[in-house]
């Protein structure tokens, strides 16, 4: 930050500024005495100041400096907070009542099919499982539809697809048969859990399904978004490119402070960038693992440069207070994060909290959050190990891919009883009913971009190295990127500080 400003400095005198003459400037206590010097040295005849035309062997530094530049800096970072306000829309926080009874699963799950069902209900008219049976009269039925959740997918000896769904009346089989290619594309990526429609045939003995067409509660094919200021972006433009006049996003995740493997001077250059003005970003989104934590993992503690979470969270406290106060900072939590473990998630505690600035907002994982009319759902991503596990043609390489299944299936973490452990909260949190602007997500520690139907889908990467265990699972980080979303036009940009 402190460099920007000397730049600026030369740049209202008229000149520009070499990088190693910055450098040299900035090592000084009173570098706006060393500016002042320089500038009163200088003659027409000099376009670029370089580190020969420091003269520096006779200045002498007051023992008490007015330090001009380190007003200016004070001034910039104390500037009230002048971007709009973040709506919370939805949240776990201070909401979570389950203490793991049986009766509270019966009751996450039944809300889970019945919003999801709900969605696929405005596209086929689907009848209740136990009616099929019901109807059986030793003849084949064409064109039977039913709503339900798939308890069991496998593949049979002779290499059809059988899965057995589910609704509150009953279950049900399905199969689907190898030779109907466009239904097997979608039945490969079936997974346990998710809810989805189906239409078929009942064989002669009124016991199996054949299916014709499989319905996921997706985005609606034509699903078109309005933007507050209709999207368009800087000078009209409707594709935006990153540069929109309505303020930029920067998005970013993983930041793993206290590892050994942080890129802290990488992450260092971000900040200062933020404060350059080199795009009007107004706000900030952290969507989890803000730092590395302790006891996440066996042998953490050898690859940890903060041994102490609390720490930690101090670090990353001073590194978020050199932003700018006009950029509005918010950090949701990750399985790295210092709250529980179970999803959703809730923000992080007051002890943690207090020790950031009090306009920094807090979110649970996931939330959703709306901006200058842009809705943002931030989930930090842990689901998406047991996706990439699970359907086929998914990797931690491109996790854009991942996102668009989880829009296609209108649900963040749809496989129970995987890698991410769910809590049967009241309601299930991670069902998208209100489809967001930007998906934003993190952990995979790879980067991703995309459109799908209407929606931005952002993995936004890290800021840490390959650590040992990537390196055992041949995973390669992408890290030291910044996401700069066009809050007009919903256009990206990346900016890489590595």
């Amino acid at each position: 930050m402190q460099e920007s400003l000397i730049v600026e400095e030369f740049a209202n005198a008229g000149y520009q500024v070499s990088p190693d003459a910055v450098a040299l400037i900035g090592s000084y206590s009173a570098p706006d005495t060393i500016v002042s010097k320089v500038l009163q040295s200088l003659d027409d005849s000099v376009l670029v100041v370089e580190r020969e035309h420091l003269n520096l062997d006779g200045v002498r530094i007051p023992e008490k400096p007015a330090d001009k530049l380190a007003e200016k800096l004070a001034e910039k970072l104390s500037k009230p907070a002048d971007a709009p306000a973040v709506n919370i829309l939805s949240d776990i926080s201070n909401k979570s009542t389950c203490v793991g009874e049986y009766s509270e699963f019966v009751r996450y799950f039944r809300d889970r099919y019945t919003r999801l069902s709900g969605i696929i209900r405005g596209r086929i008219t689907a009848r209740p499982i136990e009616s099929l049976r019901a109807r059986h009269s030793g003849r084949e039925y064409d064109s039977i539809s039913i709503i339900g959740m798939v308890s069991d997918v496998r593949t049979t000896s002779n290499g059809n697809k059988l899965m057995e769904i589910e609704d509150p009346t009953g279950s049900f089989p399905m199969l689907v048969r190898p030779s109907d290619r466009d239904i097997w594309a979608i039945a490969s990526g079936i997974i346990h859990d998710e809810v989805i429609g189906v239409t078929g045939s009942l064989t002669r003995d009124g016991h199996l399904m054949i299916v014709k067409s499989i319905v996921l509660p997706d985005l609606p094919n034509r699903y078109n978004q309005t933007l507050p200021d209709g999207g368009r972006g800087v000078n009209g433009s409707e594709h935006g490119n990153g540069d929109g006049a309505a303020g930029c996003a920067a998005l970013i995740s993983d930041v793993h402070i206290g590892s050994d493997t942080f890129l802290e001077g990488a992450f260092s250059d971000f900040i200062d960038w933020l404060g350059d003005g080199s795009l009007p970003v107004q706000y900030l989104i952290i969507a989890g693992d803000l730092v590395d934590g302790v006891g996440i993992y066996p042998g953490q503690e050898s690859e940890l440069e903060i041994p102490d979470v609390y720490d930690q969270y101090r670090s990353a406290a001073e590194y978020l207070g050199r932003v700018p106060k006009n950029i509005r900072i918010i950090i949701a939590p990750g399985n790295h994060d210092a709250v529980r473990l179970a999803e959703p998630q809730p923000v992080l505690p007051e002890k943690i909290r207090s020790m950031f600035s009090d306009d920094v907002i807090f979110t649970g994982n996931p939330a959703l959050v709306e901006i200058r009319g842009v809705r943002i759902l931030i989930y930090h991503g842990r689901s998406m190990d047991d996706l990439i596990a699970t359907i086929p043609k998914m990797s931690y390489q491109r996790p854009e891919l991942v996102m668009i299944e989880m829009l296609r299936r209108r649900h963040l973490a749809p496989m129970y009883g995987g890698r991410v452990s769910i809590a049967p909260e009241n309601s299930d949190h991670f069902v998208i009913d209100r489809v967001p602007h930007i998906l934003h997500c993190g952990h995979v520690h790879t980067i991703g971009i995309d459109r799908y139907k209407g929606v931005t889908v952002v993995n936004s990467g890290t800021w840490q190295s390959q650590t040992d265990f990537q390196k055992r699972m041949n995973l390669d980080p992408v890290p030291a990127h910044a996401t700069i979303v066009d809050l007009a036009t919903l256009g990206t940009r990346m900016v890489k500080f590595a």
